[in-house]
């Protein structure tokens, strides 16, 4: 089968001609046609089998066949920053004779660059669940018109803990959408976002075909401790096959220090981790590909994300604790049908978690030979290690063993079937007859003990009942007349004296209070009368004093005269001298 077989735009199609493209890998081929039919996908496939442009290149032709829109179509979640760098470079190579605006929201960038992509209007986004979050909170990105909801990587968003967000942003999206979900791995855990999130979905499982890729070489070497483990590396590090190398840590404190020691020793390293900021990351990674930089010391994060197809060599400085993780540190190299080895360091401690994977891969890791270092250093060997390994391993078991210890358990089950059946019968007949035996003995006691119980207390609550009543009555009797004889003497003597003392008080008061009254009434009176004369006198004399003079009598000549008779002189007004200035 070819791209052109799978009915996708034109232009599409000349944009994977333009990048060598003709043939569409497995996961590709099987999962294309149902997306493209608007069906629910579950697909599961491992790490490097082209799973991004399962779910891009549908999504480009959908938006092809469409009018534009300011508001978002599609909507991309992947669990880290790097993953999301890598869908929007393939989105831009598939889809470069394409007229679409592409956006990514993630974590560790400006949010006023993100605020201005946003304005100008975005067909697809491509976010982390955590900035997505923020963003919606601030209300700058409107989900009601997405039609095509992909989740990438969702085992790996599930470990991260982002299961409630994406069910809260699948929410705000409409309920007829179409949504895809792409994992290495599909488990139990992810049964729920499925059954949620999903309707009647396709599921297409690669992944059990083949866990590793099979032109990956994997080594182990076994080591005692750090410090050999540190001196090996440098021995590996130092073969001139190696181009390009990523050495996974477990922390990222362990990153930065073992990037640190590299440089020191005269290689060229960088570290990556959760910690750096996206321009950081950003950078590494654009050095890492140009070749700046040829080994890169990364944690986990770094196990989905990087997409660079010149990697020779992944070197698992720490095992993984999951035996998933595995599988995607592995899978950076030998991609795009190169050859790639993956080296990892073993110390003691670490034998349990080699179990695990080789459990998981359904393969025996080859263990390699020790390794002389300088100065004649050699690895010596645990010799209980190999036994203990042949001991404990056991390989990932096929279906044919499950079906054929299922088959033999149920014959045995049915061969014992009529003897189980006899014995269970005699047990049960055995234990029916001791319940009714003892349900009957139990019923008699608890019938006897009852009665005595109850005649013993109605007889005990009479005898108590009529001598409390007895007793209550006579003392009530007893009290109430010695509390009414002593309330009439004591109210008698009260009374009586009450009334003596106040006559006493009232007779010997009367007296006084009336001679008193006397007193007081006979010197206010005189005190007033006293008063009154001398403000009469006083008063009188000053109007005397101060009575106004008598009219003079009138002159017939003059007008007005004195008491002699004599004419008054009139005063002549002075004559004013006016002085002429001129003169």
């Amino acid at each position: 089968m070819s791209f052109v077989q799978l009915n996708l735009n034109p232009n599409i199609n000349k944009a994977l001609s333009a990048c060598g493209y003709t043939t569409p890998t497995p996961i590709q081929a099987q999962s294309i046609p149902d997306i493209l039919n608007g069906k629910d996908l579950v697909a599961s496939a491992q790490t490097g089998t082209g799973k991004t442009a399962a779910f891009v290149l549908p999504a480009l032709h959908r938006l092809s066949t469409q009018t534009p829109s300011k508001k978002p179509r599609v909507l991309i979640l992947t669990p880290t920053r790097e993953l999301a760098t890598q869908i929007m470079k393939a989105a831009s190579l598939y889809g470069k004779f394409l007229r679409f605006n592409i956006v990514s929201l993630v974590g560790g960038m400006p949010y006023h660059h993100q605020i201005k992509d946003l304005a100008r209007g975005a067909d697809i986004i491509v976010a982390t669940p955590g900035r997505l979050m923020d963003h919606m909170e601030q209300k700058r990105v409107d989900l009601s018109e997405i039609e095509m909801l992909v989740l990438d990587e969702a085992d790996r968003m599930l470990d991260m803990g982002f299961v409630e967000d994406v069910e809260y942003i699948a929410k705000l999206t409409p309920a007829d959408r179409q949504t895809l979900l792409f994992s290495a791995t599909v488990d139990k855990k992810l049964a729920t976002i499925v059954r949620h999130l999903l309707k009647n979905p396709v599921r297409i499982d690669l992944s059990s075909e083949k866990l590793a890729a099979p032109k990956i070489r994997q080594e182990i070497y076994k080591v005692n401790n750090q410090q050999y483990k540190m001196r090996l590396l440098n021995h590996i590090l130092n073969d001139n096959s190696i181009y390009k190398a990523i050495i996974f840590t477990a922390t990222k404190v362990s990153a930065d220090r073992l990037a640190a020691q590299l440089r020191d020793r005269g290689f060229s390293a960088a570290a990556l981790h959760g910690d750096l900021k996206q321009n950081v990351r950003n950078r590494t990674l654009e050095q890492l590909r140009k070749g700046g930089i040829q080994f890169l010391v990364a944690t986990d994060v770094a196990a989905r994300g990087i997409d660079v197809s010149d990697i020779t060599h992944v070197i698992n400085f720490d095992l993984p604790r999951f035996c998933e993780d595995y599988i995607h540190r592995i899978g950076r190299t030998g991609r795009a049908g190169k050859d790639g080895v993956a080296i990892s360091f073993l110390l003691p401690t670490d034998a349990r978690h080699l179990q695990r994977i080789e459990r998981f891969i359904n393969q025996r890791l080859k263990i390699m030979p020790p390794v002389q270092l300088e100065g004649g250093e050699v690895y010596q060997e645990d010799s209980s290690y190999n036994e203990r390994r042949e001991t404990s391993h056991r390989p990932r078991r096929d279906e044919s063993d499950f079906s054929h210890r299922k088959s033999r358990r149920d014959s045995q089950r049915d061969d014992a079937a009529p003897k189980f059946k006899r014995k269970r019968d005699e047990n049960e007949s055995t234990k029916r007859e001791f319940r009714s035996k003892t349900d009957e003995g139990s019923r008699k006691r608890y019938a006897g003990d009852k009665d005595e119980r109850n005649e013993g207390s109605r007889k005990r609550y009479a005898g108590d009942k009529d001598q409390r009543s007895d007793g209550s009555r006579k003392r009530y009797a007893g009290d109430k007349d010695e509390r009414n004889e002593g309330s009439r003497k004591r109210y008698a003597n009260d009374k009586d004296q009450r009334s003596e003392g106040s006559r006493k008080r009232y007779a010997g008061d009367k007296p006084q209070r009336d001679e008193g009254a006397r007193k007081r009434y006979v010197d206010d009176k005189d005190q007033r009368d006293e008063g009154a004369k001398k403000r009469y006198a006083g008063d009188k004399d000053q109007r005397q004093e101060f009575k106004p003079r008598k009219k003079r009598d009138n002159d017939a000549s003059s007008g007005h005269g004195k008491s002699d008779g004599k004419p008054f002189k009139r005063r002549t007004p002075k004559k004013r001298i006016i002085v002429n200035s001129d003169k």
